[in-house]
C-alpha cells in the first residue's frame, strides 16, 4: 500500500540525517514544550493532579513526545534512514508521539474556528497559535520517514486519545479556552482524534510480523 506523506524523503533525510537539524528538533520541541508548560501553569495546572497534567496539558505533553521520539533517532546518526532502528516499542512510541502532534495541531484549527469571535483578529492568539499548532502536525511527519507502526500501537494511539478526549470534556479539563466549548468541540475532538489515527495508518509503514509481535 502507497503511504501518504505530504513531507518528500528528501526534505526528512536533511532534517533527520544530519546532527545540526536533528538536534535541532530534539532540543527544539523540548524548548516549545517548557514554554506551552508555562502557559498552562497561569491557567490553573496547579490545581489538576499530577497524574492528569499530560492530559491537561495537551499542547506539552504533544511537544514532550515528539522530542522524545526524534531523540530515538540520535544513536543512527551519520546513516540513512533506512537503518534507523525500530522495535515495537519504539513503534509504540513513535506512534503515540505522530497522533499527539498531529492531533493537537488538528484541534487546534478546530477549537479557534469555533470560538472565531473570541480569537480573531487578535494576532497572536488567532494566527500565532494555530500556526504554531500546526507546525506540530508538519514535524509529526518527518517521523514515518523512520519509523514504523503496528495494529497494536495504533489502537494504542486510538485509546490515548479517546482517554483523553473524555477526562477534557467529561471532567472538564479540556485546554483553557476563551469560550465555552460545549457538545460541538467535544464531538469535534473525538472526529480529529479518529482522523489523527487514521493519517498514522496512511504514513506509516508496518512493521513485519516476525518483528510486530
Amino acid at each position: 500500500m502507497r503511504r501518504f506523506n505530504p513531507i518528500p524523503r528528501r526534505y526528512a533525510r536533511e532534517y533527520l540525517e544530519a546532527a545540526p537539524t536533528l538536534v535541532w528538533l530534539v532540543f527544539g520541541t523540548l524548548a516549545i514544550g517548557v514554554i506551552g508548560l508555562r502557559w498552562y501553569v497561569d491557567r490553573g495546572l496547579a490545581g489538576v493532579s499530577t497524574f492528569l497534567w499530560p492530559l491537561f496539558a495537551d499542547s506539552p505533553a504533544a511537544t514532550f513526545l515528539g522530542s522524545l521520539a526524534f531523540a530515538t533517532l540520535l544513536p543512527a546518526l551519520g546513516r540513512p534512514l533506512e537503518d534507523a532502528p525500530f522495535n515495537r516499542p519504539l513503534a509504540y512510541l513513535h506512534t503515540l508521539a505522530f497522533v499527539w502532534l498531529v492531533e493537537t495541531g488538528l484541534w487546534t484549527l478546530v477549537a479557534l474556528n469555533l470560538g472565531f469571535g473570541a480569537y480573531f483578529p487578535d494576532p497572536f492568539a488567532y494566527f500565532g497559535v494555530i500556526g504554531s499548532h500546526l507546525a506540530f502536525a508538519a514535524a509529526a511527519y518527518l517521523l514515518p520517514h523512520a519509523a514504523r507502526t503496528t495494529r497494536g500501537a495504533l489502537a494504542f494511539a486510538l485509546g490515548c486519545a479517546l482517554v483523553n478526549d473524555l477526562v477534557d470534556y467529561g471532567f472538564g479539563l479540556h485546554p483553557p479556552l476563551r469560550y465555552d466549548p460545549g457538545v460541538g468541540l467535544a464531538v469535534a475532538s473525538v472526529c480529529t482524534s479518529v482522523l489523527a489515527v487514521g493519517l498514522a495508518a496512511l504514513a506509516f509503514e508496518r512493521m513485519g510480523a516476525e518483528t510486530a509481535t
